[in-house]
């Protein structure tokens, strides 16, 4: 079989360059431009010295010739930027971009989280919320792949289930997720500078986070009505994964049993979702560097109460590890292939 020819716009940020060191195994992928801005002219090993042996294009300016000879392009790319790239695609070329351009379904929720004016509205509509787990046969369809964001990834896979089911409370439901600081990417560490980054824990985005946004999306989606949920995002002193812990009341005579044979059941033939028993004690370790989701249901002091965990890494998972499962999906590849 040919190999598929891709363009990635943004390699070298911290999932930029997760993206090109998973694609590089990919049997079916030829990497043939890297672009940027400020990095024009530099070998992707300038930035990641574990690709330095690695045959791989120098880092060039875009130009829209280019998406002639390329079947996928990928978007790495602060928040505005995929929509000009959707507004220049021809017929052969799928767009997977991971940036927040085509979470939200208006254009004028886009406005108010992220104080951009939508510049491709109507490709709004040509693109999916690529939840792989969940919207896998969509996928084959959509011409513009939109990858969830990280923390989003970790809190709707062990809720939208239970939502589905009608078997929690769509009432007060708190969330408490911590991240590696590479979810904030490069710039992290002169932001954070004079906060002790690497040895102190920092609550950032209190209710108003912008992640916020695509979860009450997704889960009113799923639900069928409004969710009430409060979530608060911390960085955590270590480069990466997320571990977000999520408190949920349960519906009437259901209990934790019923909560875990429903996960398992739903996620049974996914590769990358594991249900442990009940009032298993997770912690990032287990997911770093794989494209993995861990899901444990705890008991708490109530009996109407449960706490559900979920880790993930990041960067694969919650980035280039998921924008690569949608690939697979959309090309009908294995969808562990480079994944594993």
């Amino acid at each position: 079989m040919s190999k598929l020819n891709v363009l990635i716009f943004g390699a070298t940020g911290y999932i930029g360059n997760q993206l090109v060191k998973l694609l590089i195994s990919h049997k079916n992928i030829n990497i043939k431009y890297l672009c940027g801005n400020s990095s024009v002219g530099k070998k992707i090993s300038y930035y990641e010295p574990k690709l330095k042996n690695k045959k791989l294009p120098r880092i060039i300016k875009f130009k829209k010739k280019y998406l002639k000879e390329i079947d996928i392009i990928f978007t790495a790319l602060p928040n505005g930027e995929a929509q000009k790239i959707s507004n220049l695609l021809l017929k052969n070329n799928t767009l997977i971009d991971l940036s927040a351009d085509f979470r939200l379904k208006k254009a004028n929720n886009y406005l108010k989280w992220y104080k951009i004016k939508h510049l491709s509205p109507i490709n709004i509509k040509n693109s999916i919320y690529a939840l792989p787990e969940i919207k896998k046969k969509n996928i084959k369809k959509s011409k513009i792949i939109s990858c969830p964001g990280c923390y989003p990834t970790s809190i709707l896979l062990p809720l939208i289930p239970l939502l589905k089911k009608g078997l929690i409370s769509t009432k007060n439901i708190i969330i408490d997720s911590k991240s590696g600081y590479s979810g904030a990417g490069r710039g992290v560490h002169k932001k954070y500078a004079k906060k002790n980054l690497y040895e102190s824990l920092s609550a950032y985005g209190v209710a108003y986070h912008r992640h916020n946004s695509e979860i009450q999306q997704e889960l009113d989606l799923c639900s069928y009505q409004a969710v009430n949920f409060s979530f608060t995002p911390h960085l955590s002193p270590m480069f990466r994964g997320i571990l977000s812990t999520i408190y949920v009341d349960l519906k009437k005579n259901k209990n934790i049993n019923k909560i875990v044979s429903t996960l398992r059941t739903f996620y049974k033939k996914e590769k990358f979702i594991k249900i442990f028993k009940k009032n298993s004690l997770l912690s990032t370790n287990e997911v770093i560097n794989t494209n993995n989701c861990y899901i444990s249901v705890c008991n708490t002091k109530f009996k109407n109460k449960i706490i559900i965990l979920s880790a993930i890494d990041n960067l694969i998972k919650g980035g280039a590890g998921q924008a690569i499962q949608n690939m697979n999906i959309k090309f009908n590849f294995n969808e562990s292939k480079g994944l594993t």
